[in-house]
């Protein structure tokens, strides 16, 4: 692995690591060290380079929201009255756990949200009760999500 200008140039190991740990993050690490042809203490090495680098962060359970009550996913994008209120909009958002995502973006919106809900009744309280009386939400525009046709991480 090179960091060159804060852009990390990955190796062949690097990759069947990552791609060791992108199918399972559980895997362990004498089964990648035989897939890698390298020893476990090297493995570990790279895996502590490679968070070192920040490619890789921790490692996390992936929660099925479904199963757990939350049927509807929606975007909103969020219109603030002045610019300057972002980070006390975000900070606001944070606050309401069904807001699982926030992005700073380009073009009509000062905010594109992502929120996880019961039913189309939980979101409209969210939006009515909570987004819309976060101070400097001027207006929102809510999209609701059919179906998720492609989850993925990043390829290299």
């Amino acid at each position: 692995m090179k960091i060159i200008k804060q852009t990390v140039t990955i190796d062949g190991i690097d990759k069947i690591i990552i791609k060791n740990l992108l199918q399972d993050a559980r895997t362990p690490i004498h089964s990648i060290a035989k897939a890698t042809g390298i020893s476990g203490a090297a493995v570990h090495q790279r895996l502590k380079k490679l968070e070192k680098a920040d490619v890789i962060s921790g490692s996390q359970i992936v929660l099925n929201p479904k199963v757990l009550g939350f049927k509807t996913v929606a975007f909103i994008g969020i219109y603030l009255d002045k610019a300057m209120r972002n980070p006390e909009a975000v900070k606001q958002l944070k606050n309401i756990p069904e807001v699982i995502e926030c992005h700073y973006t380009t073009g009509n919106w000062s905010i594109f949200a992502k929120l996880l809900c019961r039913d189309n009744e939980h979101l409209m309280e969210l939006l009515n009760k909570k987004i819309q009386s976060v101070e400097g939400v001027s207006r929102t525009e809510t999209f609701i999500s059919l179906q998720e046709q492609m989850n993925r991480q990043i390829a290299f």
